[in-house]
């Protein structure tokens, strides 16, 4: 439509999705997508799809990414676990839309990309590390929520471990290319299942609690 914001076109795309909280909105809507990619897929930025970053990874679907924050009910205060990190798109909408979140990314130089994207945008609560994202980040547990990017046809033991009771992990359960995305809340005897909230397709989640590397 002319005269729109370039993330007018992806906020179309996420209410599309079913998407309707204004504060999930506003943060799509004003985060640049072409800040969070690489320089040659800047002119596909604002299209709703993957895209290619390197190492065999791609972007989430930003529409994806908008149903997996959507289902973890995020009111402002959380704090989070993001397991892939990837470029930061997904990391600068979780930040805008909580208290602080810690990012884990098994590729170092992804990792510092999604470091100067972010500064550059002015986001600073968040902290990124590099490593296993199957074991989440323990020293900086317990979690509001976990949002795991990656595919495994069970939750990690770790990411249940330190999710704090009462909190919701999102996470594409399957073995890597065709997903069901489920919501969890963990109660006292362990993770309580929701609805599927979409099918999608995720690369797998490598790890000591994965799949091999």
């Amino acid at each position: 439509m002319s005269g729109d914001l370039p993330g007018e076109e992806l906020v179309r795309a996420v209410r599309a999705a079913g998407i309707s909280d204004e504060r999930l909105l506003q943060a799509v809507r004003t985060t640049p997508r072409a800040d969070f990619v690489p320089a040659d897929q800047v002119p596909s930025a604002y299209r709703d799809a993957p895209l290619p970053i390197g190492h065999g990874q791609v972007t989430t679907q930003p529409s994806l990414s908008a149903i997996m924050i959507d289902g973890l009910g995020l009111r402002g205060s959380e704090h989070v676990l993001e397991v892939g990190t990837g470029l930061g798109f997904q990391t600068a909408l979780l930040a805008r839309l909580a208290a602080d979140v810690v990012s884990i990314e098994m590729w170092p130089d992804i990792s510092r990309q999604a470091q100067r994207n972010l500064d550059r945008q002015g986001i600073h609560h968040v902290e990124l590390r590099v490593g296993d994202g199957s074991a989440g980040v323990p020293d900086r547990a317990p979690y509001d929520a976990v949002v795991v990017s990656a595919a495994f046809p069970d939750v990690p033991a770790p990411l249940v471990e330190q999710l704090r009771i009462g909190g919701r992990l999102v996470q594409p359960i399957g073995p890597g290319g065709r997903e069901e995305v489920v919501p969890f809340r963990r109660s006292a005897s362990g993770l309580e299942r929701w609805r599927t909230l979409t099918l999608a397709c995720f690369v797998p989640l490598h790890g000591q609690y994965g799949f091999p590397p």
